[in-house]
């Protein structure tokens, strides 16, 4: 179940070539549910206040050896799904 909005969702091609549509669609999809991946403790609570808040929404994935982010525009208008590096 979603916790809000993804809006519109997509991922920059280096994320979905690295990715491929299922990880890409699993990341989306635990980003939605609030599971924020491997972020700090500190990070995971800012998470919940920008829920409530309406403040950018932020997860971080470790999937094989690189590190994606997943990020929620404050208005909800649209997720990227990206490369650590792309950020």
């Amino acid at each position: 179940m979603s916790r809000f909005q993804l809006g519109l969702a997509v991922a920059t091609p280096s994320a979905l070539a690295a990715l491929g549509p299922v990880r890409v669609a699993l990341l989306l999809s635990r980003h939605a549910r609030g599971d924020w991946g491997d972020l700090e403790p500190e990070d995971k609570a800012a998470n919940e206040d920008a829920i409530a808040h309406g403040d950018r929404i932020l997860s971080r994935y470790d999937v094989g050896g690189e590190c994606y982010y997943v990020i929620s525009e404050a208005d909800r208008s649209s997720t990227c799904v990206m490369l650590r590096s792309e950020y």
